[in-house]
């Protein structure tokens, strides 16, 4: 920067000034000497631009100021941080954990998650799936992490981009994946992209940007997917975080909101960066989703077919409906996330023990989720049966932790058997439910296991096809168990038998 009327004085190193405009730069003026008349401050110009655009920074010399444009230039191809993670699971073996930052610890931030990896880790899990990491709107808010107000920022809330990279780097370090969550579907009110790009927004007949329409969600601002250039731009800034942080993929929140189009666009192009093997999970149960390439869509109704089961009184038998019905489209593989809780229904329905019979209807009901079909997802706070509903927007107490260690040995065996299993992974499913016990097999090659689980909270005796005859061995212990003609179970009593 330019200046004249240098008086030759020495002046002390400044401090970092933030860019706006082009956010993620900073820009800090080294410790030199004034030339006596003409000369130049040179300011050296740090860290990772949102987009690129103009950057402005507020320079004050002495009692001089002004406001400095830097023009930034987007690489076509960004720069990768790390080394891409070669240890993604295959679809199929996933066991995804999700992480609600603002109530998993007392810190509320990244450093809070990376301080509890090996915990996470230890439960069984291997893909770590963290809610919303960018700022959130300030215009019209409701203080929802799913406004985003910058897609290629950090909410400072939960700490810097070097901190997520620490983060993502723990976690890669214990084989765990990281999936970041994304919200495409809208933005917060004072996203740049409002007042840069009108025209990427759905108007209403006046001309003004509205709300996802039919939703009540006042705080954000629908998009238009008629436009290319906001699909494009959108998908670029999906990209800046594989490379910049090093994800190994993404959740997409209210993936039945933009159209099968976008999304077969999104995957395409993001199954184009070749040297990451992507998890891509669609929050939503829409028919083509997995046509348009997801690795998985969400289970809505696996969860509220069960709740009404479990809390109810519904047939078990219905759980066959919900398997043809979820899966029908799916290729190679391609999964249900199914659940028992997540920050959108433990906040609205009740905890996991409110809705699905104390801790041991949840857990016999984990045991079904788990091992039926699909992949499983856990909500922290499950694996310790937390007794209080975290409600949005997630600011309230935290998660007390090691309340409840016999629940979390027993999600930690559950979890450990799973991964020892191919068959319960990738298996044939046979049901054999009754309208109050729920039984299956998974087989794979030489490997047989059965589960039998009493989905009511009373007695019930089951009794036992012909099919399901031989000899098996409890899964957990390695001890014989006959099986008599009948059954009889406890409250919520489950068996998880493999053959000998």
């Amino acid at each position: 920067m330019p200046y004249s009327g240098g008086n030759g004085l020495a002046y002390p190193a400044g401090t970092a000034i933030a860019s706006t405009g082009v956010t993620g730069l900073s820009a800090t003026l080294p410790a030199g000497t004034l030339a006596s008349g003409n000369g130049s401050l040179v300011f050296n110009i740090t860290g990772t631009p949102s987009s690129a655009g103009l950057a402005y920074f507020n320079i004050v010399f002495g009692t001089q100021s002004c406001s400095v444009p830097l023009a930034v230039n987007e690489d076509p191809n960004f720069t990768q941080y790390g080394t891409p993670f070669q240890a993604v699971p295959d679809r199929r073996d996933a066991v995804i954990y999700q992480v609600n930052m603002r109530a998993f610890s007392s810190t509320r931030n990244f450093q809070g998650v990376l301080a509890r990896l090996d915990s996470i880790k230890a439960l069984g899990v291997n893909v770590v799936y963290l809610m919303p990491i960018y700022p959130v709107g300030n215009v019209n808010s409701v203080n929802s992490p799913y406004a985003v107000r910058d897609y290629r920022a950090v909410n400072p809330e939960f700490g810097t981009l070097t901190d997520l990279r620490a983060l993502v780097d723990g976690a890669h370090s214990r084989n765990l994946t990281v999936l970041l969550d994304w919200v495409a579907n809208h933005t917060a009110w004072d996203n740049p992209w409002i007042s840069a790009h009108p025209d990427w927004y759905l108007k209403n007949g006046s001309g003004a940007i509205v709300s996802p329409p039919g939703t009540g969600w006042n705080d954000v601002a629908q998009l238009d997917f008629n436009n290319t250039a906001m699909r494009l731009e959108m998908i670029r800034s999906m990209k800046y975080w594989v490379y910049t942080a090093n994800v190994d993929g993404f959740r997409f929140d209210y993936a039945d909101g933009p159209p099968a189009t976008f999304w077969r666009q999104a995957v395409d192009s993001l199954r184009a960066i070749t040297t990451h093997n992507l998890l891509l999970l669609a929050e939503g149960n829409r028919a083509d989703h997995f046509a348009s390439g997801f690795d998985y869509i969400f289970g809505f109704s696996y969860y509220g077919g069960l709740k009404s089961i479990v809390q109810g009184g519904q047939p078990v038998t219905n759980l066959d409906n919900l398997n043809s019905s979820e899966y029908s489209g799916a290729t190679n593989g391609q999964q249900v996330v199914r659940y028992l809780t997540n920050h959108d229904v433990n906040g609205s329905d009740g905890t996991p023990q409110q809705l699905f019979g104390g801790i041991p209807g949840s857990l016999a009901s984990f045991v079904v989720t788990a091992y039926m079909k699909g992949v499983p997802m856990i909500y922290n706070g499950q694996e310790a049966a937390y007794p209080n509903r975290i409600t949005f927007p997630f600011t309230g107490p935290t998660i007390t932790w090691g309340i409840n260690p016999d629940v979390t040995a027993q999600y930690k065996q559950l979890l450990a058997f799973r991964s020892s299993s191919a068959a319960l992974r990738r298996g044939t499913l046979s049901t054999y439910h009754s309208t109050d016990v729920a039984a299956f097999t998974r087989e794979q090659g030489t490997e047989r296991v059965l589960v039998i689980a009493n989905l009511r909270n009373g007695a019930r005796t089951y009794t036992v096809p012909a099919a399901l005859a031989g000899n098996w061995i409890n899964a957990f212990t390695g001890a014989a168990v006959p099986l008599p003609p009948s059954v009889s179970l406890g409250a919520y009593e489950y068996l998880v038998l493999k053959n000998q």
